[in-house]
C-alpha cells in the first residue's frame, strides 16, 4: 500500500511541475523559439480578453513588441495591472501567475528565461 501511494504522490509531484511550464500550459499561446543551457526564448501572443492558465516562469527579461495593458494574478490573489509600450523591457524574478489581456489590443512580447546554470554561461 506505501508503494501504491508513493508511486501515485510522485506522479503527482510530477505532473503539477510540468503543468506550470507556459508553453505546456498555454501552448496555444506560449512558443519556444530557442533554448540552449543558458536560457529559453518564448514567443508569446495574445488577443483581448484571453487568459492563460496558472504557469511558472524562472527569472526572465521581457522585451514587448506591442502596446497593450494586462493584469497579472498573483497565487495569494493580489492582482497587478500592467501597461506597456511597443520597445519596453522589463526584468522579473522568478514568478507564478495567471495572465488576462485587459485591453484593447494584442499581447506580443519575447520572454528570455534564465536557467539556473547561467553562473556556468557567464564564464563562456
Amino acid at each position: 500500500m506505501l508503494r501504491i501511494l508513493f508511486i501515485a504522490s510522485a506522479a503527482i509531484w510530477s505532473f503539477s511541475a510540468h503543468a506550470q511550464d507556459p508553453v505546456q500550459t498555454d501552448g496555444d499561446k506560449y512558443k519556444m523559439i530557442f533554448e540552449n543551457d543558458c536560457v529559453r526564448v518564448l514567443d508569446y501572443k495574445d488577443l483581448p480578453g484571453d487568459q492563460t492558465t496558472q504557469h511558472q516562469h524562472p527569472a526572465f527579461v521581457l522585451y514587448t513588441l506591442s502596446d497593450f495593458k494586462r493584469a497579472i494574478i498573483l497565487p495569494d490573489g493580489k492582482v497587478l495591472q500592467r501597461q506597456f509600450k511597443a520597445g519596453d523591457v522589463m526584468w522579473s524574478d522568478k514568478q507564478t501567475h495567471i495572465g488576462k489581456n485587459n485591453g484593447e489590443t494584442p499581447t506580443h512580447v519575447i520572454l528570455v528565461e534564465m536557467k539556473s546554470q547561467i553562473g556556468a554561461c557567464a564564464a563562456r
